[in-house]
C-alpha cells in the first residue's frame, strides 16, 4: 500500500534532511553574526592590580555582567603586582585607563606624570598590615618589626604605591627608622601574597583581602593593624582616605571625552549591580574554579559591606582626607607637599558627594 504524503512536502527522510540543512545554514548564519559583532566591538584596555582583589572587584566584574558590551566595547584587562605599574602602563600608553591608590596617583604627579582621577572605585581602603604567625610571640606591635623583612606593593621609579605610603607612615609613627626595615615587593594578588609569607621571604605584608583573611584563616598569618578597624590604626586620623580610583590621561580627556564618559559608566553599573546583590551571587557570577578562593572572596565581601558605593561619586570629605594622608605620607618631599588633590581631579562624570 502507498503512503500518501501532502503535496508540499517530499517523504519524511527528505524532509528531515532538508530541515538538517536548513537548521545548518541557520547555525552558520547565527555564528558568522556572532564572529562579526565580536569582531566589530573596539577593544579598551584598563591596567589593574590583581587579579581578583577585592579593591578592585568592580573592574573584574565589568566584562561579566556585561556592561562593556552595554557600551559597545570589550574591555580587556591588564592585571599587574601594584597600583604604580598600573600607572606606569597608563603613562607609557599601552593602555588608555588604570586603576590605583589615589595616594599613588598622587605620587606620580608630583613626579611629573600625566594622570587625572575621574572616578573612586571603592569606598574603603581595605589594607591589612599582616604578620606571619612564627613572629606571633616576637611582633605584637609596629615597633617589633624593626631589623624584619616587610612587603609592600610593587611600586615603581616614578610612584610609590599606597600600600608603602602607608607602611613607611606606621612605621614613622611608631619610631621605627625607614633603614631599620627591608622593603620588598610584594605584588598584589594571593599568589605573590601568600608565596611570600608562606615560605618566610617576608616577616610581614601590607597586604589585601581576600587574600588576608584568606592566610588568617589558615593559620598562616595574624593581624597587626587593619584600616577597616580605625582602632588598630592609633594616632593616623586620615585613615579614611580614597583609594583605588579610575584614572586616565589629560590627553585621552581632551582627545576623546566620550571614550572616558563609556569608562565612567561601565564602573558605575559595576558598582550599582554590586550593591543590589548578595556576597554569594557575586562570586558565583565569577565562576571562580578554586574552592578556597571563593570562599574567601565570599568571607571578605560579607565583612566589608560598605566597601563600595553603589552611586559612583566623589566624596569632597574622603579627597580631602586623602590628600592629608599624602602629604603626611612624604614629611621631606617638596614635590609631593605642593600636590593638591583637586588639581588632578575631573569629576564631570562621576559626580561629587560632599
Amino acid at each position: 500500500m502507498k503512503v500518501k504524503t501532502h503535496p508540499s512536502f517530499g517523504s519524511r527522510g527528505e524532509n528531515m534532511r532538508i530541515a538538517t540543512i536548513l537548521m545548518g545554514i541557520l547555525l552558520g548564519m547565527t555564528g558568522c553574526v556572532s564572529l562579526a559583532d565580536a569582531q566589530e566591538l573596539p577593544k579598551l584596555l584598563i591596567s589593574a592590580p590583581g587579579p581578583r582583589n577585592l579593591s578592585y572587584l568592580p573592574i573584574d566584574l565589568i566584562p561579566v555582567i556585561g556592561a562593556d558590551r552595554e557600551e559597545g566595547v570589550d574591555l580587556e584587562i591588564v592585571s599587574v603586582g601594584g597600583g604604580g605599574v598600573a600607572l606606569q602602563n597608563l603613562t607609557q600608553r599601552n593602555v588608555d585607563f588604570a586603576v590605583a591608590g589615589v595616594p599613588a596617583a598622587m605620587s606620580l604627579r608630583a613626579n611629573g606624570g600625566d594622570v587625572v582621577v575621574v572616578a573612586p572605585v571603592d569606598d574603603a581602603p581595605l589594607f591589612v598590615l599582616m604578620v606571619r604567625s612564627g613572629l606571633a610571640g616576637q611582633v605584637k606591635r609596629i615597633a617589633d618589626l624593626k631589623g624584619k623583612v616587610i612587603g609592600v606593593n610593587t611600586s615603581t621609579k616614578t610612584s610609590k604605591t599606597t600600600s608603602q605610603q602607608l607602611m613607611e607612615l606606621l612605621l614613622r609613627s611608631d619610631g621605627v627608622p625607614l633603614d631599620a626595615v627591608r622593603i620588598v615587593p610584594a605584588g598584589q594578588s594571593w599568589v605573590e601574597q601568600s608565596s611570600l609569607l608562606k615560605s618566610a621571604t617576608a616577616d610581614a605584608v601590607m597586604g589585601d583581602e581576600p587574600f588576608a583573611s584568606r592566610l588568617l584563616a589558615d593559620g598562616k598569618v595574624f593581624f597587626l593593624a587593619n584600616l577597616a578597624e580605625p582602632a588598630t590604626l592609633g594616632s593616623l586620623k586620615e585613615a579614611n582616605f580614597l583609594h583605588a580610583a579610575l584614572e586616565t590621561r589629560s590627553e585621552v580627556i581632551a582627545q576623546d571625552p566620550k571614550k572616558v564618559a563609556k569608562m565612567v559608566r561601565m564602573l558605575k553599573k559595576s558598582l550599582a549591580w554590586i550593591t543590589t546583590h548578595p556576597a554569594a551571587e557575586i562570586v558565583e557570577k565569577l565562576k571562580i574554579a578554586d574552592e578556597a578562593e571563593r570562599d574567601a572572596l565570599q568571607r571578605a565581601l560579607e565583612r566589608y559591606p560598605h566597601a563600595f558605593k553603589g552611586d559612583g561619586r566623589f566624596s569632597t570629605e574622603q579627597l580631602r582626607n586623602t590628600e592629608a594622608f599624602f602629604h603626611k605620607s612624604m614629611p621631606n618631599d617638596p614635590k609631593s607637599l605642593s600636590q593638591t588633590i583637586e588639581s588632578m581631579v575631573d569629576d564631570r562624570w562621576a559626580g561629587r558627594a560632599p
